[in-house]
Parts: structure tokens; C-alpha cells; sequence
């Protein structure tokens, strides 16, 4: 046991710099089914057994990656979502992808859609919205590099591991992105809850980028000065808004529905 505590110190203090985790048994699995390097496992030693967990153990003995079985306390202490499952993956910090390369290795055409995340801070929210993305075959995901969601523990878990397969994009200013985009033959579609024109009274263009903003504040101004089209869900309940990620999702399955093959 000793030896497992000092170890897993040493990780500790390693992934404050180089490392983060990747928590949960569905995370996990699709990390071990992605390209991302993967330094070691933390198993619960009394771990119950099943078809995740063998396909995980039996992927990492493959891949010669190290496997620790630990008590469940040393796990708590390892984790930043206090829901690991049993099971933790401590891995290199993410991969962020660069915008300009993805875009010179599209073809013309091709049928592509991006979203852009404009102030959106919940990780739950970005989870959710990178599961659906990964889902309906979204290009990327773009974010800013400031007051903004990231790659983390708590996104990871909620994506049910879609994170790893879903190209994210830092970028420095989301207003320039965006004029970026609209220079290279996209339509910007931004969410607006107080839009009158309705998503489904439009035709999606086959290059697309849908704009979410926070469900506190929206889409920033400049932002919504610069979208071609801002566009709302109707609704006849009570409450005033959707989740960001319910908005996001129905958009992008629409967009989805339209160019299907």
C-alpha cells in the first residue's frame, strides 16, 4: 500500500502542471478507444467487474499502460468530480486543435458545420453540447481562451467520454473567428431567444457555424452584430429559456436532419 501512495503522490503533484484525469467508467473507456496517451489507470481494488471494465483492463495490459488498484479514499482524494466510478485515467493535459489547419484540410465540398461557445463557463453544459456534437458529426467546437469552459475532469465526465473525439479550438477572439469563417463561405446562425425568425423556417447553408451563448446573458453584442442570422426555438410552456445545451442540441440535430447522407 505504501507504495501506491507514493505513486499516486507523485501524480499529485505532477498533473497540477502536466497532468489532469479523466474520471468514470464510460470516460475512461472512450479514452482508452482514442489516440490519447494514457500514463496510468487507478483501479478500485474491489472494483465490480462487467463488460466496461474488462474491455478497459484488457485495453490497457495491450497498450502496456500501468495499472493500480487502490482503496477507494485514495481515489476520492485523486478526483475532481467526487464521481469516478471506481476507476481514474491520468493523462496528459488536452489536446486544443488550431483552427486555420482544420479549415485548410476541409474539403470544398463538403458538408461541414462548427459551433462556437461565447461565454459559456458550466462544464456540464460543455459536456452535454460536445456529446451531441460528436453525435451529429460537428467539424469542431470553438472557444475562447478567456471566461470560457475548457477541457476538464468535470466536462470529460459529462460528455460520456465524446470529448475525445470532438476537435476543440482555443481562439483569441471570437469576433475575428467569426469574420474569419464568414471569409471562407460560412453562415453565422447565432441563438437568440428574442429572435422572431424561427429555426425551422430556415435552410441551414452546408457550411454552418451555430453561435450559443450563456443562458444568463446570451450572445455578447458584438457577437450578435456579426451572426447572419439570429434565430430562435419556440416554446409554449412556462419557463423563459431552454438549457444552453437543449438549444444548442436541437439546432445542430436540425442542421444534422438537413444534410444527412
Amino acid at each position: 500500500m505504501v507504495k501506491i501512495i507514493n505513486i499516486m503522490s507523485r501524480f499529485t503533484r505532477a498533473k497540477k502542471i502536466h497532468f489532469q484525469t479523466v474520471e468514470g467508467r464510460r470516460s475512461v473507456l472512450e479514452s482508452m478507444r482514442s489516440d490519447r496517451k494514457i500514463e496510468k489507470l487507478l483501479i478500485f481494488k474491489n472494483i465490480e467487474k462487467g463488460k466496461q471494465i474488462d474491455e478497459i483492463i484488457k485495453t490497457a495490459t495491450n497498450k502496456k499502460i500501468e495499472i493500480i488498484y487502490c482503496d477507494f479514499d485514495q481515489l476520492d482524494r485523486q478526483s475532481h468530480t467526487k464521481k469516478h466510478q471506481g476507476i481514474i485515467a491520468v493523462v496528459p493535459d488536452p489536446k486544443y486543435y488550431n483552427l486555420s489547419q482544420i479549415l485548410e484540410n476541409l474539403k470544398e465540398s463538403e458538408n461541414t458545420l462548427f459551433v462556437i461557445l461565447d461565454g459559456i463557463e458550466d462544464p456540464q453544459n460543455f459536456g452535454a453540447i460536445s456529446r451531441t456534437a460528436e453525435a451529429v458529426g460537428v467539424e469542431s467546437i470553438i472557444i475562447p481562451q478567456r471566461r470560457s469552459v475548457s477541457i476538464s475532469p468535470g466536462s470529460m465526465r459529462a460528455s460520456a467520454g465524446a470529448l475525445e473525439h470532438v476537435k476543440v479550438c482555443k481562439v483569441t477572439n471570437l469576433n475575428n473567428t467569426i469574420i474569419h469563417l464568414k471569409s471562407k463561405g460560412f453562415t453565422i446562425y447565432g441563438l437568440d431567444g428574442n429572435s422572431k425568425n424561427i429555426y425551422t423556417n430556415i435552410k441551414f447553408t452546408s457550411k454552418s457555424v451555430i453561435v450559443v451563448g450563456s443562458e444568463g446573458k446570451g450572445i455578447s453584442s458584438l457577437v450578435r452584430k456579426n451572426c447572419d442570422h439570429l434565430i430562435s426555438i419556440p416554446m409554449s410552456g412556462k419557463i423563459e429559456s431552454l438549457n444552453a445545451s437543449v438549444s444548442a442540441s436541437v439546432v445542430m440535430y436540425e442542421y444534422f436532419m438537413n444534410y444527412a447522407e
